[in-house]
């Protein structure tokens, strides 16, 4: 038997100077020392959101690592016309072994944001979720009772047509404005928080489509293929759908949330959901519509505009763009605040249509106004004489 020859290889020897072997005071601790929380304690949401998206201002001695053909790097600021303060300041010279001698934390205004939902990845999934596995349970009770077939014929009509249709609107305006919005906001504190509200709206936008085949199947004669001649023919709706194919179109982020959370949908969101369907649904033996609805509006006034009060309410406060920002908001709110009532004013006809009718238009459209000069009055900004049309 052949005696094999034991090889000399190189003992591994420790020498604890490993990257991380240094031991620092706080090198036992969970949390992150290199921003200011918001509060006394930093929270878990900061933890894992605050200068995750960096920023060459404050750190990185080589500037961004990515750019734009036209040599833009990363995240500019020039994508929105709002300021914050520190953003004339000029990007510190950078160069590889120049160390860091960007400004301190934070190096401009935009990082003093703070989501009051405290939204990142797990809270996403973990809200979502709970809203969807509700939601089934609702339809799907709603199947074993037969509920669907207390509803009269009409308005079984207007939920495949008008309700139907606005998943149209939650689909255009969460995948190409909020997610659009979502890439150009320059702090991950933004980002989250937007692209949460775009979660939102394509969620709503799914449960209708498929509480639209559930329909499909459970009530006889349901046409599933109506809401989308509705959307594309029906006049009621074309003032609608201008409006937010005009908002997807916006290249200013800031222009975009704005318009959208604080015009578009007090105006002609809430006044569809909460004025009109959930209002009419109940009277016509329909007590499932309102579960779906509700959800989506419950996301918009109690998560998405709060975030949204939160993120202008800092720049109309600017400590030195906060002029500036009021007079661009003021003008904004001129541009969009008429379209959105002539939208508004368009899906009038849809009122009378249901035979158990919800309370007044102008009752709704009174309340979806008083309701916007509220989250006006909240940010500091006037009331735009365009609302009186």
């Amino acid at each position: 038997m052949t005696a094999t020859q034991e090889r000399s290889v190189p003992k591994p020897v420790f020498t604890d100077a490993e990257a991380g072997a240094k031991v620092f005071p706080d090198s036992q601790l969970r949390r992150f020392n290199y921003f200011n929380p918001a509060k006394r304690k930093q929270s878990h949401y900061e933890d894992v959101t605050v200068e995750v998206q960096p920023d060459p201002r404050h750190y990185l001695s080589q500037g961004w690592l990515y750019g734009f053909a036209d040599g833009r790097g990363g995240y500019p600021l020039e994508w929105t016309k709002l300021k914050a303060w520190g953003s004339d300041r000029p990007v510190p010279e950078r160069s590889p072994g120049s160390g860091g001698k960007g400004y301190d934390w934070p190096a401009l205004g935009w990082h003093e944001f703070r989501d009051p939902n405290e939204e990142w990845e797990l809270t996403l999934y973990r809200y979502n979720a709970n809203v969807v596995r509700q939601l089934n349970q609702n339809i799907d009770a709603a199947r074993q009772s037969k509920a669907f077939s207390q509803w009269n014929r009409n308005w079984v009509q207007f939920v495949a047509q008008h309700v139907g249709a606005w998943m149209h609107v939650d689909h255009g305006l969460g995948l190409y404005l909020y997610a659009n919005a979502n890439r150009r906001a320059p702090t991950n504190m933004h980002n989250n928080a937007i692209s949460v509200n775009s979660m939102h709206r394509i969620r709503a936008a799914q449960d209708l489509a498929l509480y639209n085949l559930t329909l499909t199947e459970e009530i006889e004669g349901f046409d599933g293929t109506a809401h989308l001649r509705t959307w594309n023919e029906d006049p009621a709706w074309q003032g609608v759908r201008e409006t937010a194919e005009q908002l997807t179109a916006i290249d200013d982020w800031c222009e975009a949330i704005f318009a959208a959370n604080v015009v578009f949908e007090p105006l002609v969101g809430e006044l569809f959901r909460s004025n009109l369907v959930q209002q009419a649904a109940p009277a016509n033996g329909d007590f499932v519509t309102p579960t779906l609805i509700g959800a989506e509006e419950f996301d918009f006034s109690e998560r998405d505009l709060r975030y949204t009060r939160a993120m202008f309410e800092l720049l109309v406060h600017d400590k030195e763009f906060a002029g500036h920002n009021r007079q661009l908001l003021q003008q904004w709110l001129s541009d969009w605040v008429p379209r959105c009532i002539a939208a508004a004013r368009t899906l009038q006809p849809l009122w009378s249509q249901p035979d158990a009718k919800p309370p007044r238009f102008e009752d709704g459209l009174d309340r979806a106004k008083s309701r916007f000069s509220g989250i006006l009055s909240d940010l500091g900004l006037e009331t735009p004489k365009e609302l009186a049309q």
